[in-house]
């Protein structure tokens, strides 16, 4: 069964990775689905992807809050909206095809707007200056 969840984990990220150039294949259901994965099969694997710079802040995103942050949002419906209009302004593509794309796009775009979005900032840790006031407020107070 670890190789099942492995291999698909592995399905999921490339999915994943395309969903980021593809604007009509969704990113963050894929990621969500390969953490699951390596949930169950490699707590090692689950840990560096949860660590990537790249995948790691969506899921934590997702799994603390259940929404996507503003930034992420604004990107997938302009890299929807610039592939999209690339493809209707194409010759090569017949009108039934213009029509499925762009209805392909409104529902892209639905789901997009219907993502919970996060306001709060990023966590930023604290500075050194921080922690050494921290601790001598400590050591003041007993």
């Amino acid at each position: 069964m670890r190789a099942l969840y492995l291999s698909a984990a592995a399905l999921f990220v490339v999915l994943a990775t395309a969903g980021l150039f593809l604007p009509l294949l969704p990113t963050t259901p894929f990621l969500l689905l390969a953490s699951w994965c390596l949930v169950r099969s490699s707590p090692r694997l689950h840990a560096h992807l949860l660590a990537s710079p790249l995948f790691g802040p969506m899921i934590l995103d997702w799994e603390r809050h259940r929404g996507v942050r503003l930034h992420v949002k604004l990107s997938a419906l302009a890299v929807l909206a610039l592939v999209v209009g690339f493809g209707l302004a194409s010759e090569s593509l017949s009108l039934p095809l213009k029509f499925a794309l762009a209805a392909l796009a409104a529902v892209g775009a639905t789901v997009i707007l219907r993502l919970r979005t996060i306001r709060s900032p990023l966590p930023v840790a604290p500075s050194n200056s921080e922690v050494s006031t921290d601790a001598s407020r400590k050591d003041s107070a007993a």
